[in-house]
């Protein structure tokens, strides 16, 4: 049986909203994340048989076929095919099983799975906005939708609030665990556990954009506990949630004939792709249901993974998926989270596997799981074994 392997992964360092990469065009952005696989792997550019790049707000910038354009900002021959994917927050990660998925059945040997989000350029909700100003549609939800779930629309921040009060969260608890991301993440950069995943970018005043921009060395839980809620009377506030974030990322997917033919060195192996779906109202809890799913299917237990990466979307998803799976907190998302890091929304798939990949390698690590909560109330799991 053919297997999918991971032989690079590479992500830039975030970049805060109008911040160090705000004057990057996204499919330039994108173009170095693929030029990078190419450098670090030495893999002939040609030999690449598609490109699947997962993209949220697909729009101005990210418009017209935005995978294809980041293949021609890139080195990547024309020849290069691609395709813009949209699984909302998993977007790239769904691109990581849609190659690997390719790669397994031999109908390619070697894809690249991409995101790319510049949440300065093109900012979140604007490809509603715009038509909603303009007066063309009425909006992504149907009446008939509206009236089957009996919502006027599908909230994330009062998702978060539902899952906050659900589990029995507190303001305190969601603040605690904010300044415990940016504390990880800190102390990530600061020992330079990024350095391996990380393509370095120029700034505008020619220096490279290496450190993620959005670690608040200085935070407190009083300074955290300051940032005014989403909502009255709630306990979410935008210091518990992720970060508006500009970034790309990719990972190059092979299987084991490309691996002979190109004599590459394997990262980690694809043990298990799940996706699952439920209730779209409360929406971010389905990387719960969607974990107990690819445990079993994989045979394992949470007890056999090393590390998880469980986006940062809003504090109360990974705290919930922890409680709900009696996983060890010691293992969640050790160098930080997307409150501290940020979340470029289609980039961040690939973002955490590059982040996991590395991390389970520097730590002698064996499996890893990563899940991201979606739009719609979807949730992809991934599985990797780390290789020497």
């Amino acid at each position: 049986m053919n297997e999918a392997f991971i032989v690079e992964a590479v992500r830039t360092a975030g970049g805060r909203r109008n911040g160090a990469l705000a004057h990057w065009h996204p499919a330039d952005m994108a173009g170095e994340v693929l030029n990078a696989l190419l450098d670090r792997t030495g893999i002939d550019p040609a030999a690449i048989e598609d490109v699947i790049l997962g993209c949220v707000t697909q729009a101005g910038d990210q418009g017209f076929a935005f995978g294809r354009n980041a293949v021609l900002a890139s080195r990547l021959p024309v020849s290069v095919p691609a395709v813009t994917i949209d699984r909302q927050c998993g977007s790239s990660q769904q691109a990581i099983q849609f190659a690997a998925q390719a790669v397994l059945s031999g109908t390619q040997d070697i894809v690249i799975a991409a995101g790319g989000e510049s949440m300065s350029r093109v900012p979140m909700f604007s490809n509603i906005a715009l038509h909603a100003r303009e007066g063309l549609g009425e909006g992504p939800f149907s009446e008939r939708i509206r009236q089957r779930f009996g919502v006027d629309t599908f909230s994330q921040f009062e998702g978060a609030e539902m899952i906050a009060a659900k589990y029995g969260f507190d303001r305190e608890t969601l603040d605690r665990f904010a300044l415990e991301s940016h504390r990880r993440a800190a102390a990530a950069t600061d020992a330079g556990r990024f350095d391996s995943q990380i393509v370095a970018l120029a700034t505008v005043d020619g220096g490279l954009h290496t450190k993620d921009e959005g670690i608040r060395y200085d935070a407190t839980l009083e300074s955290i506990g300051s940032v005014k809620l989403l909502k009255e009377g709630g306990v979410v506030s935008a210091a518990s949630a992720s970060q508006i974030c500009d970034g790309a990322s990719a990972v190059l997917i092979v299987n084991e004939r490309a691996l002979k033919e190109h004599n590459l060195t394997p990262l980690a192996r694809i043990v298990n792709m799940t996706v699952t779906a439920g209730d779209p109202v409360i929406m971010l809890e389905e990387p719960i249901p969607a974990t107990k799913k690819a445990l079993a299917r994989a045979g394992m237990s949470i007890a056999d993974i090393d590390l998880y990466e469980v986006n940062e979307a809003f504090a109360p998803v990974p705290l919930a998926w922890l409680q709900a799976l009696d996983a060890d907190p010691a293992k969640l998302n050790v160098n930080g989270g997307a409150i501290a890091l940020g979340h470029p929304l289609g980039a961040t798939g690939t973002k955490l596997m590059a982040t996991l990949v590395h991390e389970l390698r520097a730590r002698g690590g064996r499996y890893g799981l990563q899940t991201v909560c979606e739009g719609g109330g979807i949730a992809n799991v991934t599985i990797v074994e780390a290789l020497a």
